[in-house]
């Protein structure tokens, strides 16, 4: 008998092979098969999703905080824990696929009153039984199971997606605040050497409106200049305290002095340049488009074990064993028990909850279609933005660069001008505040540039996990 039971358990694992869910088909893309900004064509066919992050982020010290914030950022290691979480889920429902076999020793005994025993004599019973069995084992004829096993399974896939969106998300956070910091070490830098230089103007002033050279205006413009050096120092230096903070907040722990950003920001020598792709190559392989179409097609296998509901459910209740009064003989020959119940439930009437519950599936479907499709078109929007900034920034670098130059050169010349009595002392201040001014703009510009490498980085996908 033990062998009939096996039998019939390889064979019921083998009955639902197919289910009830509609055929999946990807959504066609609602986005234009170019970017809204034309990206430059790449002399090679390795788009940005191909690269992993080692390959994008090339300065040593940035790759060294990276590496500690992907060992210890909290929100990553929940992401990865979500994960463990989602397969453990798929495992709990997988295994509704496969009967559920158990084993049981017990012992009964009983005692029979004289007034109730057929003998009219009270006597005692002692049974032992040891069984093997399974218990409300579904027959997945219609597909039922096999439809929430593969919801679950897309809920898991989708899962792993998150959790790789939130890695390069990661990693595009600890970039921009590590090149942030940079910059603001830059401009703290710039303040405090301007401060020192218009201290030397502010004294050079003061002495010739103390010997009856100079004007009371003058001396007011220069210490103008000087306290907002001197508050622009102040201002920096809190700045560069909390990017260190907010760095070690992302990083997940203290970090070695030997990983902070130089004095200055080069974007060349910390970032590469990154090919865009096109459209339909770089929207499909994002993680957040990933994990919607996950979402989509487990909403699309829910619909099929909305619709097994309409159909006769079939389950196996069946053990075997052997049972005897006495422990020694429990498997001896001529003690062998055994039982098979099979029941079919057929659904007769339900106030309409199995109508309902396939119009929630299909509505659920729907729902989902529509977030696929409205991701797709933020992270077609994101990396068109982000293209759109770089088709532009370099120019803006440039145009800044020559404003520097510009700025410095009619500095010197205002000095010039000054020590030999041509022009007054505002004059020369005013050329040092457009120095000043441009020299700011110039860390911003390049900062602008650093950034939109890495919001590039992060809309094109974040590329293949770096090993």
């Amino acid at each position: 008998m033990l062998r009939n039971f096996t039998l019939i358990l390889v064979a019921s694992t083998a009955v639902g092979a197919c289910t009830l869910a509609p055929q999946y088909e990807r959504p066609v893309l609602p986005v234009a098969q170019t970017w809204s900004t034309p990206a430059p064509e790449a002399a090679t066919t390795v788009s940005a999703a191909d690269l992993d992050w080692r390959q994008v982020l090339v300065d040593p010290r940035l790759q060294g905080v990276v590496d500690l914030a992907l060992q210890q950022n909290r929100d990553l290691r929940v992401a990865v824990l979500n994960i463990e979480k989602a397969r453990a889920q798929y495992g709990v429902q997988r295994s509704a696929l496969f009967p559920g076999v158990s084993g049981a020793v017990s012992e009964q005994r009983g005692r029979t009153p004289a007034s109730t025993s057929p003998t009219g004599q009270p006597f005692e019973t002692d049974v032992f039984n040891a069984t093997i069995g399974f218990t409300a084992y579904e027959l997945d004829l219609f597909g039922r199971v096999r439809s929430l096993k593969d919801a679950a399974l897309q809920s898991y896939l989708a899962t792993e997606q998150t959790s790789r969106s939130v890695r390069v998300s990661l990693i595009a956070e600890i970039a921009n605040a590590w090149l942030t910091l940079a910059a603001d070490q830059e401009r703290l830098a710039l303040a405090k050497t301007t401060l020192a230089t218009r201290e030397d103007s502010l004294r050079l002033v003061r002495q010739r409106v103390d010997g009856g050279a100079g004007s009371l205006l003058d001396l007011r413009n220069a210490e103008t200049l000087a306290e907002t050096a001197r508050a622009d120092v102040a201002v920096y230096t809190a700045q560069v305290a909390q990017d260190r903070n907010a760095l070690t907040l992302l990083a997940g722990g203290d970090l070695p002095v030997d990983l902070l950003p130089p004095g200055r920001l080069d974007a060349d020598s910390v970032l590469a340049d990154l090919p865009a792709g096109l459209p339909s190559d770089v929207l499909a392989r994002r993680p957040d488009v990933l994990a919607a179409e996950r979402q989509l097609q487990a909403a699309n296998a829910n619909i099929g074990a909305a619709r097994a509901a309409f159909f006769p459910r079939i389950s196996l209740t069946g053990s075997a064993g052997s049972a005897s009064t006495d422990l020694d003989g429990l498997f001896k020959s001529g003690t062998s028990i055994w039982s098979f119940t099979p029941q079919i439930s057929l659904p007769i009437f339900a106030g309409g909850a199995n109508v309902a519950n396939l119009n929630i599936s299909k509505a659920d479907r729907d729902i989902a279609v529509a977030t696929y499709e409205k991701t797709v078109q933020t992270a077609f929007r994101e990396v068109s933005d982000a293209l759109s900034v770089r088709a532009t920034v370099a120019d803006r670098l440039t145009a800044q660069e020559r404003l520097t130059a510009a700025a410095a050169d009619s500095t010197r010349l205002s000095q010039q001008r000054r020590d030999a009595g041509l022009d007054s002392a505002l004059t020369l201040l005013d050329a040092q505040r457009s120095l000043y001014t441009a020299q700011q703009g110039l860390i911003s510009a390049r900062l602008a540039q650093a950034t939109n490498l890495v919001t590039l980085y992060k809309t094109l996908g974040g590329g293949a996990p770096a090993t």
